[in-house]
């Protein structure tokens, strides 16, 4: 049984395979079409996915959307007639929009499948993001968390799975959002809200969050059945314009930091951002012990975009009375997806959940067959690595800036070992570096360390695993000055756990790493540029690496240093 996922009616649009229950290919539009948080129809990742696994249009079975307008039209029609200023802009957003998107997919759907015909199943987006994580979880029971912006008119999900059940216990709508929440200070900040607000939270350190924490925690509340409430006075996006703060939000917390990478940050934009992140993380916080009261289950399960927020991620698992929690890859949109195609196999169609979502590996690979083809294509010159995991901690030893290049790549927003710069976290002055020389990014961005498993607790108060960098721990206080690269200024870091079964090479290349410094750990951070997609092929790789200040270029087996 073959089962093709899109999500396309928001951003980061996706398309995954999903074979007799195995997840074989997942892949992102942007990284194809070189277009971050692209909304477009995922046709170039449908194409890929097919070619991927060797399948034809004929061999799918069942197509699943991680959309289902139907079911919240009677609701916006409500909030329509109490905004009719704002009425044209808000049916264009929530009618008109998805009416389009729509009529996109029929439009590819009738000039793809001309005999057999795929089932064709729309799923609730907050359902996507939840089976998407629950299902292919290691648990066979947990707490259920959805938090993001909105889905179709969703805020929020809680609930509770066990095996293939999912019962809910709540359902928070617009305009009452606790990403809505976060993302009003992620454009306060000078970031765009919906995408940007990693940096809010890398930024939220530097702030003390007491200047306003009282202020903040009254704005959005939250009682014990788990509905949020906002004071919507702070707040522009429920009239659907295109700015989130409204003018009482400047006259409590100052004026706005402008949209540049170059803007000044003023104390009250550290303040604020401290302050929000520490609210938010206190109503996760209270939300999560909310279910652990209902469910009494050891594990919960976080789906949605708000779930990407790995500080909060690493208090509740040091902070709750859950034993672990599972984020998938990719938690945000991208992820619905594979979560809408789940939700089909498992629940519509009955059938046993047999798959866990460990290895985020699964996208497109190329051979060095391919890689060398095109270098010698550009006439460039190269070495062939006879132990590439050596001769890279070598360089990594020297203080190279490497671009990584290697085998498949994976999903999500976190390069996790696959599309990946590294560089020696010994070395305190590499984060600037990096920042300014090769990610092109503002210089306060942190970067994440991977460790091998086995060795995590010797530098972080790491007690889970963190393979897919989305929990944030503290450095341990005698290895603050050992690994100053990866050590934000509160102490933090948001690790990856790296194990030799999903990644070996990249496992490889730490342990010997390790074996001539000491320390067992990279620093990590996407292969690409601020504002771009990770690269996906090997072309994005050599185009990446000669229009950035990194020193070498690792790709499959081969080696190019920039000459002199």
């Amino acid at each position: 049984m073959i089962i093709l996922g899109l999500n396309f009616h928001f951003h980061d649009s996706t398309a995954c395979l999903v074979k007799d229950g195995e997840l074989i290919v997942a892949i992102e539009e942007e990284r194809l079409i070189r277009q971050k948080h692209t909304a477009e129809f995922p046709v170039r990742a449908i194409k890929k996915c097919l070619e991927i696994a060797k399948l034809s249009v004929n061999d799918i079975d069942h197509i699943s959307i991680s959309a289902d307008f139907s079911r919240h039209n009677f609701k916006k029609l409500s909030y329509l007639l109490k905004i009719p200023k704002s009425a044209p802009i808000f049916a264009k957003q929530e009618f008109l929009r998805p009416f389009n998107r729509a009529r996109t997919f029929n439009r590819w759907y009738k000039s793809t499948f001309k005999s057999s015909k795929p089932q064709v199943h729309h799923v609730d987006h907050h359902l996507s993001h939840i089976a998407g994580s629950f299902y292919v979880s290691p648990y066979k029971e947990a707490a259920l968390l959805s938090l993001d912006g909105s889905g179709e008119w969703s805020t929020s999900w809680t609930g509770v799975g066990r095996d293939r059940e999912l019962t809910p216990f709540s359902e928070n709508f617009f305009p009452h959002s606790v990403g809505s929440f976060y993302e009003a200070v992620t454009e306060f900040c000078g970031f765009r809200p919906n995408y940007d607000e990693g940096k809010t939270m890398g930024l939220a350190p530097f702030g003390n969050p007491e200047k306003f924490y009282d202020t903040v925690k009254q704005i959005i509340q939250l009682d014990e059945d788990g509905k949020i409430s906002l004071d919507l006075s702070y707040f522009k996006f429920q009239n659907t314009g295109s700015k989130r703060c409204s003018e009482k939000f400047y006259q409590v917390f100052g004026q706005p930091r402008e949209r540049s990478p170059s803007a000044k940050f003023e104390q009250h934009h550290y303040d604020t951002a401290a302050a929000f992140q520490r609210v938010l993380e206190d109503v996760a916080i209270k939300i999560a012990n909310n279910l652990y009261q209902k469910t009494k289950t050891d594990y919960l399960v976080i789906a949605g975009g708000v779930s990407l927020n790995s500080v909060m991620n690493g208090r509740i698992v040091r902070e709750t009375p859950f034993k672990d929690v599972f984020v998938m890859p990719a938690a945000g949109d991208n992820g619905t997806a594979i979560g809408s195609a789940y939700y089909v196999y498992n629940k519509v169609l009955n059938q046993p959940r047999n798959y866990v979502h460990s290895n985020p590996f699964i996208g497109t690979e190329y051979s060095d067959d391919e890689i060398e083809v095109l270098l010698k294509k550009y006439k460039l010159s190269y070495t062939k690595s006879n132990d590439i995991c050596e001769d890279t901690a070598k360089l990594l030893a020297d203080g190279n800036i490497i671009g990584w290049f290697q085998g498949k790549m994976e999903i999500g927003p976190r390069a996790l070992g696959a599309r990946s710069i590294l560089a020696n976290p010994v070395y305190g002055d590499m984060k600037a570096k990096i920042n300014a020389e090769v990610k092109y990014r503002e210089p306060y961005r942190p970067f994440a360390p991977s460790v091998i498993n086995e060795r995590k607790n010797e530098f972080f108060d790491l007690t889970v695993d963190a393979p897919f960098m989305l929990k944030v721990c503290n450095v341990l206080e005698d290895k603050k000055e050992v690994i100053p690269a990866v050590t934000h200024v509160d102490g933090t870091a948001r690790v990856q756990t790296v194990h030799k079964e999903t990644n070996p090479r990249y496992y490889s290349l730490i342990e010997k790493l390790g074996a001539i410094t000491g320390v067992p750990i990279v620093l990590n951070t996407s292969f690409n540029i601020m504002g771009e997609p990770v690269v996906e092929n090997p072309n994005d790789a050599i185009k990446c690496f000669f229009t950035t200040g990194l020193d070498t270029l690792v790709i499959g087996s081969f080696i190019i240093k920039k000459q002199n």
